[in-house]
């Protein structure tokens, strides 16, 4: 299971793993993988440059990589106060009575919450990069497509390769003219994120528009060795996941108050999975419960735009967290969640994805030679 990707980037796995667990991204490189570290949780600079020198000490000297989520187009914004205001009362007023409807309390005293996810503002997502860059990181990859072309050059100077997420072929074109390295082609089926295309229909449009011009990694639906192996049988040079990686157990050294959260992934269906802008204000996949029924419900506000809406709903999110109950997490899967049926350790999870993956081309080895 080697294409060569594995040369760009200095890994022994056309795998890519994006998590926002260091335990995990640490885990997926010593596995032969390219592990990619999620930043938009990282508020401060200094926290998100901490959790990477802990990363350069724990990944055996393998390569590993970073996301941020920063817009092509430079908005305009406030500080988080002043974003705040903007957040209108009645959906202030909705999240609250919601809460109370499914039985979730307050923070215990003591606990402080969260004013939102910063990450997802412009400027954090900036200086998350800049952080980056003093470490030796192998790519950074952008959730919302290209990001600037200054920060594009700005990683290029140093020798870092950018990737971008493309869930159209027009896209995919307009990353690469911009000077991004890698594309992922991200399919209907994925979490968080993701446009309207599935990847069966999506990863070849792409890989025809682009992929004499830069390498594409496939991404949504992909939780098995066949699955690999169908993407790069489709013109794939590797394959981006992360869904996978949340029944984890190195997941919960970074995250242990997501038991209850990997309970309910574990209890999950490939059904029960919803594309909503609830999360962040822009179309994501998450895991169908309680909460995203309540949003969908009559007399629910419309979400706010990015990042108003993750303002409004982070707070809640801690206490969904805190209160453990699966019926209600709020947590961004893809369709491949009807997988997940126990919680392993990465290097498990990685040995039985190239096992699969060497089989599915033994049997097609047969069937050619047939």
């Amino acid at each position: 299971m080697r294409t060569a990707l594995c040369d760009t980037l200095g890994i022994d796995l056309p795998i890519v793993g994006f998590t926002p667990s260091e335990h995990v991204a640490a885990a997926i490189s010593r596995a032969g993988g390219l592990g990619v570290l999620g930043c938009v949780r990282f508020n401060d600079a200094a926290e998100l440059d901490k959790v990477l020198h802990w990363m350069d000490a724990n990944t055996g000297g393998k390569p590993y990589g970073v996301d941020v989520v920063m817009p092509s187009r430079i908005p305009t914004e406030g500080s988080s106060v002043d974003l705040t205001k903007l957040i209108p009362d009645e959906h202030k007023a909705f999240v609250e009575r919601t809460l109370a409807q499914l039985g979730v309390p307050e923070l215990p005293e003591g606990t402080d919450e969260r004013a939102g996810v910063l990450g997802w503002l412009h400027s954090v997502a900036r200086s998350h990069v800049e952080v980056a860059l003093e470490h030796p990181i192998a790519l950074i990859a952008n959730a919302l497509g290209s990001p600037p072309e200054d920060v594009i050059a700005q990683a290029h100077e140093h020798g870092v390769p950018v990737a971008a997420l493309a869930g159209k072929a027009e896209h995919a074109v307009r990353h690469v003219d911009k000077g991004v390295d890698l594309v992922v082609a991200q399919g209907y089926e994925a979490g968080g994120h993701t446009g309207e295309i599935a990847s069966m229909v999506l990863l070849p449009e792409i890989v025809d528009a682009v992929g004499d011009r830069a390498p594409v990694l496939a991404a949504g639906g992909i939780g098995t060795g066949r699955q690999a192996a169908a993407a790069l049988a489709l013109g794939a040079a590797g394959v981006w996941t992360g869904s996978l990686w949340l029944a984890t157990k190195e997941y919960l050294e970074t995250m242990p108050e997501s038991e209850a959260m990997q309970r309910a992934l574990v209890g999950a269906t490939s059904s029960d999975t919803v594309r909503t802008r609830i999360y962040t204000g822009k179309p994501a996949r998450l895991l169908k419960t309680r909460w995203t029924d309540a949003w969908s419900a009559p007399d629910a506000p419309e979400p706010l735009p990015m990042p108003l809406q993750n303002l409004l709903v982070a707070p809640a999110h801690d206490r969904i967290h805190a209160a453990a109950d699966p019926s209600v997490v709020s947590m961004p899967v893809g369709q491949i969640v009807g997988r997940l049926s126990e919680i392993r350790a990465v290097a498990d999870v990685i040995a039985e994805l190239t096992g699969d993956f060497d089989a599915a081309v033994t049997r097609l080895d047969g069937i050619r030679s047939a």
